[in-house]
């Protein structure tokens, strides 16, 4: 809960026009639906570099991705994937892809051990988790992270336009009552 306070506290404090923010914003929008795990920051930063945007923005708009999104997010982009690629997938998602993210992480680990040891390495596991689960992803995620960065910069743009606006009338209206009350302080005197 206190995240979440201080990443709504970072958004409204912002700085840059409202198309920079929401650039960002969507720079972090598209970056959740890429594979990437544990890059999604540096993914977003540079992007949102690229496009001229606030990249605190982008960093903020990667949090879309958490527990709660990630599963849809990696099936829409997975089926995408597939799709686009013109290969089966199940419309399920079962063990089988789960069982590809073990026997990859299994590769890695025993590629590890290997380098210490007499054992080969072997990459049988992580090729096939490449073609069947890490390619057909990272396409895939193109469209659906496209619709969902263009969704929330559009949406972004006059809230956050609006909401700068409503900030710097307060800001004036707060300089004018100090104002006031100095002229009253040294009328006084």
């Amino acid at each position: 809960m206190r995240g979440l306070q201080y990443v709504r506290h970072r958004m409204h404090r912002l700085p840059g026009t409202p198309e920079q923010i929401a650039r960002g914003v969507f720079a972090g929008a598209f970056t959740v639906f890429t594979p990437f795990f544990g890059l999604h920051f540096f993914v977003a930063a540079a992007l949102a570099r690229m496009m001229q945007g606030s990249i605190l923005a982008a960093l903020l708009a990667t949090f879309i991705g958490n527990p709660l999104t990630y599963v849809p997010i990696a099936i829409i982009s997975l089926q995408t994937g597939h799709w686009m690629l013109g290969t089966d997938m199940r419309s399920e998602v079962d063990d089988s892809i789960f069982s590809k993210f073990a026997a990859a992480a299994g590769d890695l680990w025993h590629n590890f051990k290997a380098m210490f040891t007499d054992e080969r390495a072997h990459w049988s596991e992580l090729h096939r988790f490449y073609d069947d689960v890490f390619f057909p992803w990272m396409v895939g995620a193109i469209v659906p992270g496209l619709v969902c960065g263009v969704i929330c910069y559009y949406l972004s743009v006059p809230v956050i336009r609006a909401y700068q606006k409503r900030r710097l009338a307060r800001m004036r209206k707060k300089m004018e009552k100090l104002r006031d009350q100095a002229g009253g302080a040294a009328a006084k005197r």
